[in-house]
């Protein structure tokens, strides 16, 4: 079975890196920008076709990928070079990869709650027993939850991260009650003991579901993608100020992992279909990872290309390449360095 996780792993990670270059490449044919190719994976080729200018290849590491533009990191005469054009189109080109990423992940949130037997809300429903903690604090059937700890709740995911993060099991939690805003300071829960021997906060109340219908899943879809989205900005901020350590990272050896307890579920009894879609809520989670991360300012990512383009288009004149090339070559080496360092980390918590 190991071998089925790394094959939905491979292909997980080839459709969201052929989504994110495919970006690139309909942008750059778009401003008529030469194409040398368009390659998915790294490494020796394996597959290689070329048609009019573009070689199209499949190449043997599925670790990445890229789309090799005219006069990307040199310079060229070539007037469909990409140093050539005006510098509006080249940040829309160096954009559009990470912009794929995140519509992508929009679009298979709609199918995965379009294909769901209903929608998740944040109102109350009702306790597991009347004397539940949540209840006897303050929480009541019928209200609505806005706020965790501060957090404004767009969506039910909202509040499972920030019950994730707990450390005392009280909560400040302000609801809407009879249409009137309510602030309930201190929302307790019992704990249980894990395997691991930790605590983990018990949920002792249900919440109620809406029926599927085209308003109801474009709402929650795009509430939910904003959720996700910044939860991932919070969990970066998280990690930059030591809230979490680089033991709570994961490479690809931890994403194959976990891609592997989704697909092995099936075999604790999770159908088919619920697996297919578990499987599709993660591969959301990634490709917005994906997109967020390729658009933050680091050298050799997206965003770092952008920032240099911006600061192109203030100044009115380009940064010298010898030194962007520099930098973007420094940056691609320590998060090399970081990869690997994650990935033995991920190889160590197999053991």
């Amino acid at each position: 079975m190991t071998l089925v996780y790394i094959l939905v792993a491979i292909l997980v990670f080839g459709i969201i890196i052929m989504i994110h270059e495919a970006g690139h490449f309909a942008v750059a044919k778009a401003c008529g920008v030469k194409v040398n190719e368009f390659s998915i994976g790294m490494g020796p080729k394996l597959l290689s076709k070329t048609k009019g200018d573009t070689a199209y290849s499949l190449r043997l590491l599925p670790i990445g990928g890229f789309v090799s533009m005219e006069g990307e990191d040199e310079e060229s005469h070539d007037p469909r070079a990409f140093n050539r054009k005006p510098a509006w189109q080249r940040l829309l080109i160096i954009c559009a990869g990470a912009f794929m990423n995140l519509i992508l992940g929009f679009v298979i949130l709609i199918v995965v709650t379009s294909l769901s037997g209903g929608i998740t809300t944040t109102t109350v429903a009702g306790f597991y027993s009347e004397d539940s903690p949540s209840h006897v604090s303050g929480l009541e059937a019928g209200d609505k939850i806005v706020k965790v700890n501060g957090l404004r709740v767009l969506c039910d995911t909202d509040i499972s991260y920030q019950f994730q993060l707990d450390e005392d099991r009280i909560f400040e939690m302000t609801v809407i009650r009879d249409g009137q805003k309510l602030i309930l300071p201190a929302v307790k829960f019992d704990g249980e003991k894990s395997e691991d021997g930790t605590s983990n906060l018990v949920i002792d109340f249900y919440v109620m579901g809406e029926k599927v219908n085209p308003l109801t899943v474009i709402s929650y879809s795009s509430r939910k993608f904003v959720s996700v989205a910044r939860m991932i900005w919070l969990s970066l901020y998280d990690l930059i100020r030591g809230r979490f350590s680089i033991n709570d990272l994961s490479g690809p050896v931890g994403i194959v992992g976990a891609i592997g307890d989704v697909v092995g579920s099936t075999a604790k009894g999770v159908s088919f279909g619920e697996m297919l879609l578990d499987l599709m809520s993660f591969v959301v989670f990634i490709t917005i990872n994906v997109g967020i991360f390729n658009l933050l300012p680091i050298p050799a990512l997206d965003g770092a290309r952008a920032f240099f383009i911006i600061i192109e288009m203030i100044r009115r004149k380009p940064i010298k390449a010898e030194h962007e090339g520099m930098i973007h070559f420094v940056g691609l080496m320590l998060l090399f360095g970081l990869m690997i360092v994650v990935t033995v980390l991920d190889i160590m918590k197999l053991f």
